[in-house]
């Protein structure tokens, strides 16, 4: 494992010997420091809907309601215009709709069958000067009378005028191309996700491929294209894992550029450039999602240090995860990377006992204070043991203020364990 690898041979040699009633527990303590990768986003299947409203002067109504009824499954969605006139509906299902326009609370006029697809739509606009019109030409031809100058024209059902009906018919033909190709990219997409989730990685990458070249700005495909093809290098070996590193180094690239201000992506896109070796570039995207997502910073320079120790770089290992625990004082393995990076420059006395930096100790038992039963508690007692420090097996509840732990049985004098 590289921790042992980088510890020096008077200090490994020591703790081969203090652990040579457990060999098993030395490698288990000193392994690899875990990175976290976060989870990239789904294939969303919403739509925008969008349109302008003009009155029979020509000028935009604001305030008017425009809803829209789903008629394949029972749903029903409202949205007002703007002082322009326009109205906008992000994110609605994708489905086949009827839109009615709806003005002092009674309906005006409506659009029937229309079927949104995946992302941005035609502009569906509404215009009742033309309506009216239409309306008129209408009731002439009918021998009926005219309506009034000036007056709103009666509401209507499922009309458009020649010239709507004619511009609409051909953005629907385009609209009809584009959902073909939506779903030929949405089946490639889907069983991409299907092959990864099946640890299918070569098939998975084949499907992203076939997406990208698809949908060429859409972010997350690239970023599932990335995933799989780092995935595949984990299970190469020499030039072939490098090149498919590079492959999903190039596919996180182009996630980030197209959504730039998405903090997990840098934070995958730098966990990919760490396995590619190209360590500045890591530290830099780390660095970049730590400022976008202070929340969460704690993970990302707890990810940075991570990348340190695994290339063994000591030192900014440990400010980095000084740095992970100071915005997160309850990040239990951020202190224990941070033992375990202390622990590393520990000299051996001529007594052959240790003695390592200020603040090992502290971090070790902050852990156990954490993770009493955790993956690494083990090995946190057990390099406490070779400092010769007292084991606390009593601890504070972690996040409690002003509580003292509770006082040890009588029959125990200290409920601790020593190493003599």
């Amino acid at each position: 494992m590289l921790y042992l690898e980088s510890l020096p041979t008077h200090l490994l040699e020591v703790l081969q010997r203090m652990f040579a009633q457990n060999k098993a527990l030395l490698p288990r303590v000193f392994a690899f420091a875990p990175l976290f990768l976060f989870a990239a986003a789904g294939f969303a299947q919403t739509s925008n809907i969008q349109g302008d409203v003009k009155g029979t002067d020509g000028k935009p109504v604001q305030g008017a309601n425009i809803k829209l009824e789903r008629t394949d499954i029972k749903q029903t969605f409202n949205v007002k215009t703007d002082k322009k006139g326009h109205y906008l509906y992000a994110n609605l299902p994708t489905g086949t709709y009827n839109i009615t326009l709806q003005i002092g609370g009674k309906d005006v006029t409506q659009m029937t069958g229309i079927r949104s697809r995946q992302g941005d739509n035609p502009p569906l606009d509404f215009d009742l000067a033309k309506l009216a019109e239409a309306t008129a030409a209408a009731q002439a031809a009918a021998g009926a009378p005219g309506a009034a100058p000036g007056a709103a024209p009666p509401p209507a059902s499922t009309k458009m005028t020649k010239e709507q009906q004619a511009e609409y018919d051909k953005k629907m033909k385009e609209q009809e191309a584009a959902m073909a190709k939506d779903k030929a990219l949405q089946d490639a997409f889907n069983a991409g996700m299907e092959a990864k989730n099946a640890k299918n990685f070569p098939a998975a990458v084949e499907n992203f491929e076939k997406a990208s070249v698809m949908a060429p700005m859409q972010h997350v495909v690239w970023a599932q294209l990335a995933e799989a093809y780092m995935n595949v290098g984990d299970s190469k070996s020499g030039a072939e894992q490098q090149a498919n590193y590079e492959k999903g180094i190039a596919a996180y690239a182009k996630a980030v550029e197209i959504k730039v201000d998405d903090p997990n992506y840098h934070n995958n896109y730098a966990l990919a450039l760490a396995k590619g070796k190209k360590l500045n570039e890591a530290q830099a995207e780390l660095t970049k999602a730590a400022q976008m997502d202070p929340p969460q910073a704690g993970k990302y320079y707890y990810n940075l240090g991570a990348v340190y120790i695994n290339t063994n770089q000591s030192e900014p290992a440990e400010a980095a995860f000084k740095k992970a625990i100071e915005l997160d004082p309850n990040y239990a393995d951020a202190y224990y990377q941070l033992g375990l990076v202390l622990i590393g420059r520990a000299t051996v006395g001529a007594d052959q006992k240790m003695k390592a930096p200020p603040g090992t100790e502290e971090a070790l038992q902050k852990y156990l204070a954490m993770r009493p039963d955790g993956a690494n508690a083990e090995g946190a007692k057990a390099l406490l043991e070779s400092l010769g420090a007292t084991v606390q097996t009593s601890f504070e509840r972690p996040g409690a203020k002003g509580k003292q732990a509770p006082a040890p049985p009588a029959n125990q004098k200290n409920n601790q364990k020593k190493t003599k």
